[in-house]
């Protein structure tokens, strides 16, 4: 009996001594000073950059995966190439260099306003001409809203797939309702997000009077 009690305190003994071992602070892995590229190295990750794996909700990369970019990029195109060729006609109406630069803009009253090397009898036609054509000022409405839009989700997406990178407004932007995600929707929303930006309201509006569309320019 008093073997049995020798083994078994023994092994009780041997217990708590893994156990003092296992918690004690002195025993706990230190901090070594290792520069987080070594730990990058070791571990495989970096703090500074969100991950494109595990990180991202399944529902989240889902709704960016199934946003329909291209059905987007060929709404906004349709546009695009509307004002483009119109602007080019009318350069050709008015006996101008096809290849003058034009940059086509709203005034703060709305009313659309050209700018580049034209006489300003010419200019002054042109500009007339394109504020009574409705479906030009219209295009030019939608294009003004559209392509802002477009062009950060855009960059934001490859961002996005090619390193992992979210953004916080473009999470917002997109809702996990795919209904919901149309065109409309989201300039509706992205318009309504830069309204209420801490940079003030006005700087919104701002932005968007500022939109011009540039023709033969790379600006």
């Amino acid at each position: 009996m008093s073997l049995l009690s020798s083994i078994i305190q023994a092994g009780t003994r041997f217990q708590q001594n893994l156990d003092r071992r296992t918690t004690s602070p002195e025993l706990q892995p230190a901090d070594t000073g290792r520069t987080p590229e070594s730990q990058l190295k070791e571990t495989g990750t970096d703090d500074r950059f969100t991950p494109s794996g595990d990180s991202l909700t399944d529902t989240g990369r889902r709704s960016l995966q199934k946003l329909p970019l291209a059905d987007y990029k060929q709404t906004v195109g349709q546009d695009l190439a509307y004002i483009r060729e119109t602007l080019r006609h009318k350069l050709a109406e008015y006996s101008q260099n096809p290849s003058t630069a034009v940059s086509v803009s709203k005034s703060d009253n709305g009313r659309i306003e050209v700018n580049g090397k034209l006489a300003d009898d010419v200019r002054s036609r042109i500009e007339n001409d394109l504020n009574v054509n409705k479906d030009f000022t219209e295009s030019f409405r939608r294009l003004s809203v559209n392509e802002p839009t477009l062009h950060f989700m855009d960059n934001a997406l490859k961002l996005n797939q090619a390193y992992g990178v979210t953004n916080s407004l473009l999470d917002t932007l997109v809702s996990d309702n795919q209904q919901f995600n149309g065109l409309q929707d989201l300039v509706h929303r992205y318009d309504s997000l830069r309204r209420s930006a801490p940079t003030a309201t006005a700087g919104a509006t701002t932005h968007r009077n500022a939109y011009a569309f540039n023709l033969n320019t790379r600006a």
